[in-house]
């Protein structure tokens, strides 16, 4: 028995089923984030009536070569399009709401949330010319009718600001959707976790809690974010020259206090990076982000100002190609240029997959001869996630009959679920769910029930779903084996050779030294075509297939590879 198989009968063992003659049921159908970090969205359903809440992507794994990111397959939401009511969207992350302008090109629904979210996503919507979306936005607190639901707005406290909870009402019970949270004591605007609503929801008596499971592997509590400044000041303090902050540019916190210590130090603040000026402009016109005029100054100022007096700050800190921070390490950015005294800071966890392309600008950096600082060495990042003693104090808090963990690769929603067992929850009531199962619940009790269509949809450029399994096996094979063209005439009427062959390669072997190894595969195919019946050769379709299959074999007898043998056949 494997381990998954273990934990799913030692741990979780379905529930009995609920009798036919049950009542009202309601419906949870997570589509993402509950068997990786992002793609989230989860689908609720009573009747007629459908609430989606968040649309998020996920960066491409190391795998999904030439894939920009990837988005949930949202199919189940726009075949039963007439039915959905609204989608709500717990903060502005883009693994919350990356694939809202993909769900948007398919359907016309509100979109429901906080300022700040919704000026994130505006942009992104500008970017796909869909600029007349319903955004519709709310303030913790609000609530909200949307078909058989009523959905209450409960402030969170996470690493970008305005976060919401979402508290559900429904006519089969209460739920609770905690979005991405951790439970801070001093944030940076002062905005508290509401432990009054959730409590109130405890109070009044909560039937499902789906809770975020990023950091339950991690003990003890998350930091509180105000520990960055601390790191900074540290920082700032003996830096001798220029520093250089790289971020998310969704991090207002982080932004914010790095805008901070620099004043505190006298120093001038540069952004650079289209999407941190954007996003930085955004949360200044809501009143989110304070910047004082004297201290913000243009990338075309840097020139004049002396080293000492200097932050940058900009995007890059996940080793992005294209980033301005690749592009200060690699020395091609137009106007900032490392030397010797520079300090730079990334202040962002590595995200996993992206720990090679991170390493690598960080050695170009220093090889320019600047001191870097990275979560391995400092404190300059905390994480925005609920670690596990705040974990079992919001299950406390709800006290919810049935429990859901999402947001969080399998183990970190099993490691979850153990907690929501020690702090009382029967086992039977708690559940692990894959994308697109159906958990159904009523007054009766709970289950899984079935599944529906799920899974990803890889984005290459502006294309959505082009590129399938197929594709992506097509180009690791490139990657690893390269490819081997083929390019041959022949008459067709008698199927004799009239050109060629000749052998094109990439990726396989180096054409000017490996001359005779080319000269091989020339011969084996001429002889090849010339042992092949006048019926097969004056065949195009024939020709190409007997031929695609005897180099494929002649090559892995040859040379223990497996290139992508393309034959290109012309016929005169």
């Amino acid at each position: 028995m494997s381990y998954d198989d273990k934990v799913k009968s030692d741990m979780l063992p379905e529930p009995a089923s609920l009798p036919n003659e049950a009542g009202p049921r309601l419906l949870v159908i997570p589509l993402g984030g509950v068997e990786e970090i992002g793609l989230n969205m989860t689908v609720f359903e009573y009747s007629d009536d459908i609430i989606v809440v968040d649309a998020g992507l996920m960066f491409p794994e190391e795998d999904m070569l030439g894939v920009d990111f990837v988005i949930p397959d949202f199919s189940y939401i726009v075949k039963n399009k007439d039915r959905v009511k609204g989608l709500l969207l717990t903060h502005g992350h883009e693994d919350h709401t990356g694939a809202v302008p993909f769900l948007l090109k398919l359907m016309d629904i509100p979109v429901y949330g906080t300022a700040l979210t919704l000026g994130l996503v505006n942009e992104k919507l500008k970017e796909h010319r869909l600029e007349n979306a319903r955004l519709i936005p709310v303030r913790p607190r609000d609530k909200i009718t949307l078909g058989a639901f009523t959905i209450e707005f409960i402030r969170v406290t996470h690493s970008i600001v305005d976060g919401v909870a979402l508290g559900i009402e429904t006519p089969v019970g209460r739920v609770i959707h905690t979005g991405d949270f951790k439970i801070d004591p001093t944030p940076v605007d002062g905005e508290l976790l509401d432990f009054h609503k959730f409590t109130e929801y405890g109070e009044k008596g909560t039937l499902l809690m789906l809770s975020d499971s990023t950091n339950a592997e991690k003990g003890g509590f998350t930091f509180s974010e105000k520990e960055v400044r601390r790191a900074f000041e540290d920082i700032f303090s003996k830096a001798p020259g220029r520093i250089i902050i790289s971020t998310f540019a969704s991090n207002i916190h982080r932004i914010q206090q790095a805008i901070d210590v620099a004043e505190m130090f006298g120093r001038k603040v540069i952004l650079c990076g289209r999407s941190i000026v954007s996003n930085a402009q955004i949360a200044l016109d809501l009143g989110y982000l304070k910047i004082p005029a004297e201290t913000w100054l243009r990338l075309e100022d840097l020139k004049m100002l002396d080293d000492k007096e200097t932050v940058i700050i900009t995007t890059g800190s996940q080793g992005e190609p294209m980033s301005v921070l690749s592009r200060i390490a690699t020395g091609e950015h137009r106007h900032i240029k490392i030397k010797e005294g520079d300090t730079v800071i990334l202040s962002a966890k590595m995200i996993p997959g992206n720990e090679r392309s991170i390493g690598r600008i960080i050695n170009r950096l220093f090889k320019r001869g600047a001191n870097v600082i990275y979560d391995k060495v400092s404190e300059i990042h905390v994480s925005g996630h609920a670690s596990k003693e705040e974990l079992k104090l919001m299950i406390n808090l709800v006290r919810p009959r049935y429990f859901v963990p999402i947001h969080g690769e399998y183990r970190h929603l099993v490691y979850h679920s153990k907690l929501a067992l020690k702090q009382g929850i029967p086992k039977e009531n708690v559940f692990i769910l894959e994308n697109g199962n159906v958990l159904e619940i009523s007054e009766s009790g709970a289950r899984k029930n079935g599944k529906v269509d799920s899974g990803r949809m890889l984005i290459d450029g502006k294309g959505v779903g082009d590129v399938e399994e197929m594709v992506l096996r097509d180009r690791q094979r490139l990657a690893s084996d390269g490819i081997v063209l083929v390019l041959i005439a022949f008459d067709k009427l008698t199927g004799s050779i009239v050109s060629g062959p000749d052998i094109i390669t990439r990726g396989f072997v180096f054409e000017g030294v490996s001359q005779e190894k080319l000269n091989d595969v020339k011969e084996f195919v001429t002889t090849t075509i010339n042992a092949l019946d006048k019926e097969v050769a004056t065949d195009s379709a024939l020709l190409n297939a007997k031929l695609r299959a005897a180099l494929k074999k002649y090559i892995r007898n040859t040379m223990d590879r497996k290139p992508m043998i393309v034959p290109i056949i012309f016929e005169v």
